[in-house]
């Protein structure tokens, strides 16, 4: 196995000398005790040679002799060269060794293999950073093959600078664009079109900025998300713009994404019909969010002409492309409450198989991401670019090498793995949590060095927040018990006061860490886990200690309850109904989409289904709403089937209704191809006593009957649609009829 104490450094060019003084930096950085000098061609043990064989994409390195080769066309495969040599290096006693063989010719899968880090007000970090911290965030990320920046100048056309921003953020797009170009990394701009401006003011003031860019290779206008223009219209627009920026770059290229606006729903159809007329201005296609075709019906209708790149969202776990559990959407709703959208989230596995689901359509990707919350998967994503196959146990314990070094790799590695198991079903029921925690408690203690270090901190947080969301959880739950049973029982002051039981010391301080943690994250790399403190956009943007403790029980909401109960003509028997709110009988059937999931409806739903998820909202989540209203299905149709029903009795439907009324005039129910109900949005019987007792504010009920005949021997096949504004509701009840 090779080892190293001291390196000897030759390069025959500028961009090996430029490459070579890096990489004595990044020695320097590890260790001081490891010497790095320049040396002689034949007394050097790491040499940076050039190859003019290689494209400027791929490397090869050779080690012979106890020597280490790089051989690189320019600075970026110099860059990804010894980025390979970082990964593959531990500590041992005094000496660097190498733990696995890296000889190899390198050639990346895919061309385009980028990140956007837009420094704007949104992210959880950037927006705080300096050019010191971008430089370095190039370097981190290029060490994993990432060949592309993606930068944001100002959206709606003024700057929304905020007090945290050191640089107005079209002065930093051109000082970053430079810097890049010091490292061969191709530059791209998310520029959104704003409704309102003429075609001649857009790209006029795009030129401006375009012209003062050092490097600029790629510019990305979205279709929708924002922007409203129709079809026509944004072509017309991306093709002059794309004039524009050729004037300034002449090798720059146009890809506009294929995102829809939500209001104009045949704008896919008609955006592919501007693309077949062939406009030689635009270069590609990017497909993200809010898309206009699934990736393989856009592959297929989009001409072969123009490749497809994918905008990956990375970075959030809810209400999103690609929520937690995107193939069957089942985050546990106080997870979800919890840690709320942007929170710190590696996913490895999970993007492995979004990965392999998308990559055949695709020539690369530029990655959405909102700061250094989703820093593990920009890792993981970019590796799987450059090596489609490669181990996610390698590439973890190759982020590990790079950035604990020193630490035991293997141990933080199955960490960064046990932080995706954590978030498998109810924390209630996943003890793998205290163990997660367990395992990051014995590295920060076992190698101190790593509680200075934010990559590290941010992983230790997140195993506190799942453990306090866990053990508040199975508190609570204890609490909501033997309250549930005095209520019963009619002893409503016995049930206040257990439900009123403050937290344990041990749970006090792992939440105190967590307040701790977040104030020396901001301090070392600006990451926003609040707004009055550190600035964060919002609430959802890896604030998480806005919603860290947010109601993820009922507890609350019974508290609330026994108020009301105050008033009522009767608080033991009000109480008593709260607490059967959901009881049904065992021919009858309640569902809630938070409490069951969409897999407990015995048929896969069809379409793209929205998860509005109610619990992390603030606003929302004070005490008011139930658990089991949590999450909001928000899709074109609903379909459930169900059993047990008792085939000679007519049946009451009763579903809860997020309130958003439109003028719709096709709400439609069916029952096994019966229709219970067709017409205005809603529609039914409505009950105000029955939503003032059991609905929060935002929220309607509405009542059907199910008649005998539209049962199929007590079995019953659901369906609710509505083809424009979509059905949006979180729980139906189905009871005998009275």
């Amino acid at each position: 196995m090779m080892t190293f104490n001291e390196f000897r450094i030759f390069s025959e060019s500028p961009a090996a000398s430029e490459a070579a003084g890096l990489f004595r930096e990044e020695i320097a950085i590890r260790s001081r005790a490891f010497k790095t000098c320049l040396s002689s061609r034949e007394e050097a043990n790491i040499l940076f040679l050039d190859d003019a064989s290689l494209s400027k994409d791929s490397y090869k390195i050779d080690s012979i002799n106890g020597c280490i080769s790089f051989y690189a066309s320019g600075i970026r495969g110099f860059i990804f060269a010894f980025g390979m040599f970082l990964r593959k290096i531990e500590k041992h006693s005094d000496t660097i060794r190498l733990a696995d063989g890296i000889s190899g010719c390198y050639i990346p899968d895919k061309s385009i293999r980028g990140h956007q880090i837009g420094y704007r007000t949104t992210p959880n970090t950037y927006d705080a950073w300096s050019y010191k911290n971008y430089r370095r965030y190039y370097l981190d990320m290029m060490f994993f093959g990432t060949n592309t920046v993606e930068h944001i100048p100002y959206e709606r056309g003024v700057s929304k600078r905020n007090r945290l921003m050191k640089y107005d953020e079209e002065e930093f797009i051109v000082n970053a664009s430079a810097m890049a170009d010091d490292f061969d990394l191709d530059v791209s701009v998310w520029h959104p079109n704003n409704d309102g401006e003429t075609v001649e003011f857009a790209v006029e003031r795009r030129r401006k900025l375009y012209e003062k860019m050092p490097r600029l290779n790629v510019v990305f206008p979205p279709g929708g998300d924002p922007g409203e223009l129709q079809p026509e219209e944004f072509v017309l627009r991306c093709r002059e713009i794309a004039k524009a920026a050729k004037s300034a770059h002449p090798d720059c290229q146009m890809w506009p994404s294929a995102q829809q606006p939500h209001s104009i729903p045949d704008w896919g159809i008609r955006f592919i019909g501007e693309m077949e007329r062939l406009p030689e201005e635009i270069d590609g296609v990017i497909i993200g969010p809010n898309k206009a075709f699934p990736i393989d019906e856009l592959r297929r209708r989009l001409p072969a002409k123009y490749p497809l790149r994918l905008y990956p969202d990375i970075t959030h776990n809810v209400r999103c492309e690609y929520p937690v559990h995107f193939d069957r959407d089942d985050w546990h709703f106080a997870l979800t409450t919890g840690l709320s959208r942007e929170c710190t989230n590696p996913r490895p596995r999970e993007y492995r198989l979004i990965h392999r689901l998308t990559r055949p359509y695709v020539v690369g990707s530029v990655s959405y991401s909102e700061g250094i919350t989703d820093d593990v998967n920009k890792a993981v994503w970019a590796d799987m670019d450059f090596f489609p196959d490669c181990d996610l146990n390698t590439t973890l314990l190759d982020y590990c090498r790079l950035f604990f070094f020193g630490a035991d790799v293997k141990k933080a590695a199955d960490g960064i793995m046990l932080l995706e198991l954590n978030w498998q079903c109810d924390p209630a029921e996943n003890p793998s949590i205290d163990n997660t925690l367990r395992l990051f408690k014995e590295l920060s203690e076992d190698y101190p060095f790593l509680n200075e270090n934010w990559r590290f901190l941010q992983l230790l947080m997140r195993a506190k927040c799942d453990w306090v969301l866990r053990h508040r959880r199975i508190f609570e739950l204890e609490l909501i018990r033997k309250a549930s049973r005095e209520i019963r029982n009619g002893s409503l002051d016995t049930a206040r006061d257990i439900l009123l039981t403050d937290f344990t010391d041990e749970y006090k301080k792992e939440r105190d860490d967590i307040t701790a943690l977040a104030k020396k994250l901001f301090d070392l790399i600006g990451l926003q886990s609040d707004i009055e403190n550190y600035c964060a956009d919002n609430w959802e943007r890896g604030a998480i200690l806005e919603t860290m403790d947010l109601p993820i029980t009922d507890r609350k909401w019974l508290l609330g309850r026994l108020d009301a109960a105050a008033n009522a003509d009767d608080p033991v028997s009000y109480m008593q109904k709260i607490l059967d709110r959901n009881k049904v009988d065992s021919d009858e059937y309640y569902f809630s989409v938070a409490l069951n999931g969409l897999e407990q409806c015995g048929v896969p739903q069809s379409g793209e289904v929205y998860m509005n998820f109610q619990g992390d909202r603030p606003n929302v989540n004070n005490g008011s709403m139930p658990t089991c209203m949590f999450k909001v299905y928000d899709n074109l149709t609903f379909r459930c089937k169900l059993g047990g029903l008792t085939a000679d009795c007519d049946y009451t439907l009763r579903i809860t209704y997020m309130d958003r009324r439109s003028d719709s005039q096709n709400h439609k129910i069916t029952v096994n191809g019966t229709v219970i109900y067709e017409g205005e949005q809603f529609g039914g019987e409505t009950d105000e006593a029955y939503d003032s007792m059991m609905l929060c504010d935002g929220f309607v009920s509405a009542s059907y009957t199910i008649p005998k005949e539209a049962l199929v021997n007590g079995c019953a096949e659901l369906e609710f649609s509505e083809p424009e504004a979509g059905v949006m509701f979180s729980e139906f009840v189905i009871r005998k009829k009275k």
